[in-house]
């Protein structure tokens, strides 16, 4: 599907323990936050692997990112549903035939209350 300006994509994740635990060893990103359950048994979310959301798109439309900006409003925890919601702000052809992308986003937990936002701009492979 080819996307163009004003499209809007939608899809959401459940982060769990194993995507906590694997994002640890992967990242080095050790902090005591994401190797000890708070009183609820949950474990805070790397902010990073939160950002794998909006990151899906250029997974999804072979996208070369060239810059990511990212606000963290709330930490994400082990259960939460974080549905990521990224409109399509420009898309069109550069002077090398080439498709230059930006898009801006908004990912929201399962309580509606932001978690992320941002945008980020790169190149259609």
């Amino acid at each position: 599907m080819a996307l163009k300006a004003g499209d809007m994509i939608t899809f959401e994740r459940t982060f769990t323990k194993e995507d906590v635990e694997l994002f640890t060893r992967i990242s080095g990103d050790e902090g005591v936050h994401h190797l000890t359950p708070d009183e609820q048994g949950r474990l805070v979310v790397q902010g990073l692997l939160t950002a794998t959301l909006p990151t899906k798109i250029g997974g999804d439309h072979n996208v070369l990112a060239r810059t990511m900006n990212f606000e963290f409003m709330r930490p994400v925890f082990t259960g939460d549903t974080i549905v990521c919601e990224a409109t399509i702000d420009s898309y069109e052809k550069t002077e090398k035939n080439r498709t230059a992308i930006v898009a801006s986003f908004s990912c929201t937990n399962q309580k509606d209350k932001e978690v992320l936002k941002g945008n980020f701009a790169g190149v259609i492979l």
